[in-house]
């Protein structure tokens, strides 16, 4: 199982992917934090991408990825990591750290914490 971050999720629904991140993908489930649903319907909101949402190829994409809560572990550990900035992008990877979920992303801070598991396509 693969977590992945608000972007790529976002590049995979879009048929955006490299094709490394493309392969991986295709050989794993996938999975999300919650506050990646959240992203999704903001980025939406805000006009900043184009995937409509209420389309039904979408949710049923959409509904077939596991969440992960936004528990108390969770949300401590998006404290204690070794990433700043983005509080989004912390809890993503503190989804990781958590669930030992390694994580797809194109992100450059969170690909260099040395706390979190990634994936290497």
């Amino acid at each position: 199982m693969l977590n992945l971050d608000t972007h790529i999720l976002i590049y995979a629904l879009a048929g955006s992917l490299l094709p490394a991140e493309h392969r991986l993908l295709s050989s794993h489930d996938w999975s999300i934090s919650a506050i990646v649903r959240w992203e999704l319907c903001k980025l939406a909101e805000l006009g900043r991408i184009e995937i409509d949402l209420a389309d039904p190829e979408v949710k049923r994409i959409l509904n077939r990825i596991r969440a992960w809560p936004l528990s108390w572990e969770v949300c401590r550990e998006s404290c204690r990591l070794d990433v700043n900035g983005d509080p989004a992008d912390q809890l993503i990877g503190a989804t990781s750290v958590v669930h030992s979920v390694p994580l797809v992303t194109r992100d450059r801070r969170l690909r260099r914490s040395k706390q979190i598991p990634l994936a290497r396509p």
